[in-house]
């Protein structure tokens, strides 16, 4: 399980004395940990590495958007911080789809459900996340998504 493997990067990283690597790692563990403390109330989801590929892909998402702050802001210090922890979590994520796979996910989900315009796109987004979520970056794929429907 990914879970897994994090735990044990992090003690690596700890015993490898990698200061930046543990820190980054350890604040993907307490991000876990918030949505484990979150899912206590709600139902229990049966797939772990679901909820961890979740968590994962917010954090690198809000490490891109900081990154592009920060250099608009002309702190490259800190924008160079974020990108070594986008460096960390990516290696906990599943491959990523390139854009050929992507847009030919789009095309198969757009010819089975018969989407043929932009109100279809609520239908195309939902089952291409259902499908591939933890392969994609739904941003990116959004704009592939309207591309294809217009």
């Amino acid at each position: 399980m990914i879970r897994d493997d994090i735990k044990q990067a992090t003690i690596a990283a700890m015993k490898a004395g990698d200061k930046e690597r543990t820190a980054a790692l350890r604040l993907v563990g307490a991000k876990i940990k918030d949505r484990d403390i979150e899912e206590r109330t709600k139902k229990t989801t049966d797939d772990d590495d679901a909820l961890v590929v979740d968590v994962l892909q917010k954090m690198v998402k809000q490490r891109r958007d900081s990154i592009q702050m920060y250099e608009d802001g002309g702190r490259q210090e800190l924008a160079d911080k974020e990108k070594a922890e986008v460096a960390v979590i990516e290696e906990f994520l599943p491959a990523q789809m390139d854009e050929a796979a992507t847009v030919a996910a789009i095309e198969a989900i757009k010819a089975e459900l018969g989407a043929n315009g932009m109100k279809d796109m609520g239908r195309v987004m939902g089952e291409l996340k259902s499908r591939h979520g933890a392969e994609l970056d739904m941003g990116k794929a959004s704009g592939l998504v309207k591309a294809a429907l217009s």
